[in-house]
């Protein structure tokens, strides 16, 4: 029997995390692991390999007595970061949404009537970083669709949204067009000067428009009230990028993250730095057009030593 590491290397490094929460970068046997999913020992072994090549567990607990893993830094930063984002209700909203939207287009395209919303359930598209979603979730998603127009169906008593649905032709040109992001659908024919004001700055930002003007103060090292300023103006914007909508959870997620640093008792620049970067990242020219170009500059004034996005 072949083993797909790919599909079970995240499982594994969250059992790991699941327990050595006493101690975070100790050791812990996994066989147990491979075994409740029909794993041989030799493959449990090359599966721990395999996480060690992602940088995400290590085996030097590992004895004759049977694979033993434990946390990287880097494994203990993925899991701790995967489950901010799990927790995360918009983007979880944002994933039932899409996903239900997703699954409904291949339920027409496969001449499937009306299924019923809640078998998207059995579907991987009603994963979200690695948690099966709720009923919950897809029946407000339902009801979202439905509100937009992107689907159809027949409610009921107890349910918010349509608990039988199929796509409209709406939500088929949301998928074809736009992979089912419904931000990035309902933005496409937006027009007009939106203003983004940042802080203290007297120079706005015009979505639209092609020259700005930034005023922000250079500084040495970084100023924290400025990076708050920086993430703020971020945030506001992010909604009129244009980006897809799985970028802008990101996006919103990390400047939600570097304020609350900015704001905290002991900020770490290191973080700050970091998670700038990524931002910076997202805010390619390509991907977020001029105003991403000019946010990913105003980043790089207040945290020194990011790339501009340019």
């Amino acid at each position: 029997m072949s083993a797909d590491f790919s599909a079970l290397h995240e499982p594994l490094v969250e059992w790991v995390y699941d327990r050595t929460r006493a101690d975070p970068l100790g050791g812990v046997p996994i066989t147990e692991f491979g075994q409740s999913h029909g794993l041989t020992e030799n493959q449990t072994y090359q599966l721990l390999q395999f996480c060690k090549g992602q940088r995400l567990l290590d085996d030097r607990h590992t004895t004759h007595d049977g694979p033993e893993a434990n946390l990287t830094s880097r494994g203990l930063e993925w899991i701790e970061e995967r489950r901010r984002r799990r927790a995360d209700p918009a983007a979880r909203a944002a994933a039932a949404r899409k996903g239900l939207l997703v699954w409904l287009w291949h339920r027409k395209h496969d001449d499937i009537l009306l299924p019923a919303v809640a078998d998207v359930l059995n579907d991987p598209l009603s994963l979200f970083e690695g948690e099966r979603l709720t009923d919950r979730d897809i029946d407000r998603a339902s009801a979202y669709l439905s509100a937009k127009g992107l689907i159809k169906g027949d409610r009921n008593a107890s349910s918010d949204g349509p608990v039988q649905a199929e796509i409209t032709a709406e939500g088929e040109d949301c998928v074809d067009n736009y992979q089912g992001d419904i931000g990035a659908y309902e933005r496409r024919n937006t027009g007009g000067n939106t203003t983004i004001h940042i802080g203290q700055n007297t120079g706005n930002i015009a979505a639209n428009s092609r020259d700005f003007t930034l005023n922000a103060t250079t500084h040495s090292g970084v100023d924290l009230a400025q990076v708050v300023m920086a993430v703020r103006a971020l945030r506001q914007a992010v909604p009129i990028l244009g980006l897809p909508e799985d970028d802008v959870a990101e996006i919103t997620q990390l400047a939600t993250r570097m304020e609350e640093e900015a704001t905290s008792v002991n900020p770490d620049s290191g973080r700050l730095q970091r998670w700038g970067a990524q931002a910076v990242a997202v805010l390619s020219p390509v991907a977020s057009g001029a105003l991403g170009s000019v946010l990913a500059a105003y980043l790089g004034i207040v945290l020194p030593g990011l790339p501009t996005g340019g």
